[in-house]
């Protein structure tokens, strides 16, 4: 792994770290600093679904989040993690509640790095199948 993969990987597992707290807690600060100022996000669906940029509106969509899912989404797994000098893919479970109803669901989520900040973010999830 080259020096730049290296250290690639240690800014997204940092930001991961935050990342998933934030999903567990509705606590995002730590990891919207992590973001660059010309932070980019994709989501697949609702009122985020596609294209979004800046950090306010990261900060506005995170915020959705926690609002979705109190008290908060639980990591149960973390399947795989891909990587290569720009990206890293995150794969995992989590669970919790969404709007009150019990939720189960598998996700990866891509962080691409620039300047050792987050500098676009992109998820993809789909239904574990499990009742």
């Amino acid at each position: 792994m080259s020096q730049d993969s290296e250290n690639t990987l240690k800014v997204a597992q940092q930001a991961f770290e935050h990342f998933t707290r934030g999903l567990a807690t509705g606590e995002w600060q730590n990891f919207l600093d992590m973001l660059t100022e010309d932070f980019t996000f994709w989501f697949p669906i609702g009122k985020f679904q596609g294209w979004n940029q800046g950090k306010e509106r990261a900060e506005e969509f995170f915020q959705y989040v926690t609002a979705c899912f109190h008290p908060g989404i639980t990591l149960t797994s973390l399947d795989r993690v891909t990587s290569n000098q720009t990206t890293v893919v995150f794969e995992f479970q989590d669970e919790g509640l969404l709007l009150g109803q019990p939720y189960q669901n598998r996700v990866a989520v891509s962080f691409s790095v620039r300047d050792d900040k987050i500098c676009s973010y992109r998820e993809y999830f789909g239904s574990d199948g499990k009742p």
